[in-house]
């Protein structure tokens, strides 16, 4: 008897190939993700509230329910995936950019490469909740306190892959050719070695993300991340456990899922394209 073809390999997307799914994946992806963010910063952060409706269970008219002031509960996930998903991003770049500089000044000579490797060492040895708490309560907690305190935490695996990877290139022949011919460490920099890591640094901005989302909810559900006035996932999550006793299960399943869903999202994006720029991943 003859096993029947998985639905993923009929038609159109069997006839691509490895790279043409790869791309489509990203694509995909990509799009739900900005279909998610542009809903939600379309929202306006003061959510109408309805005394009428409140803590009402999913229905059609409310798929995710209404809170304990009547207020759509689709309505407000999406606006504080908005939410956390701007704050990513920019914790990811931030992160991103202190992960290469402090990569290029290690390449510097050897005592600058002690330096950053202390500081990877500090840093990784400090438990994540801890550093993050501490560091959004001195920037005085709220979006651009959360924002830094994610980036500021998160830079230390990238920047061992990267110093690695500029120490590597450092040895290499056309590097001691161009400091034969006097070209200086910035150049060399900025024309040999910057173009070799760009895709390392791309991904690892993309792959930082999810850990970022997570992180910033993780805080400002315990209360030292974003004011409560804001519409983030962690303080939906936050405030609903108050009424999970009363049977309001509603009010954490959906945003707790909604968040899971979106950084599975941004993981597939990240290993799609690690396997995209680096060939030794095709297969995996």
């Amino acid at each position: 008897m003859m096993s029947e073809t998985p639905w993923y390999n009929r038609g159109l997307f069997s006839s691509l190939n490895l790279r043409q799914k790869t791309l489509l994946t990203i694509g995909i992806t990509g799009f739900l993700l900005l279909v998610i963010f542009i809903c939600g910063m379309s929202i306006d952060p003061n959510i109408a509230t309805d005394f009428t409706t409140k803590m009402q269970p999913p229905s059609f008219q409310h798929i995710f329910g209404t809170d304990w002031m009547g207020r759509d509960m689709f309505t407000r996930t999406l606006k504080g995936l908005s939410l956390s998903i701007m704050i990513g991003i920019g914790a990811s770049i931030i992160s991103s950019i202190i992960a290469t500089i402090l990569a290029f000044i290690a390449s510097i000579n050897r005592f600058t490469d002690e330096v950053v490797s202390w500081l990877i060492d500090l840093f990784a040895s400090i438990p994540h909740i801890l550093l993050l708490m501490m560091i959004s309560i001195a920037l005085g907690k709220g979006a651009i306190g959360v924002t830094m305190a994610v980036a500021f935490s998160h830079w230390v695996n990238l920047t061992r892959v990267l110093r690695a990877e500029v120490l590597q290139i450092n040895t290499s022949e056309y590097v001691a050719l161009s400091k034969k011919f006097g070209k200086g460490k910035l150049w060399i920099a900025k024309e040999h070695i910057l173009p070799l890591v760009l895709s390392q640094i791309f991904v690892g901005t993309l792959l930082v993300f999810p850990h970022a989302i997570m992180h910033e909810s993780s805080i400002t559900f315990l209360g030292f991340g974003l004011s409560p006035h804001e519409p983030a996932i962690g303080i939906i999550l936050s405030e609903s456990m108050k009424y999970l006793a009363m049977g309001a299960w509603w009010l954490a399943l959906f945003p707790g899922a909604a968040l899971v869903i979106v950084v599975l999202l941004f993981d597939i994006i990240g290993d799609n394209l690690k396997r995209l720029f680096d060939p030794s991943q095709a297969n995996k």
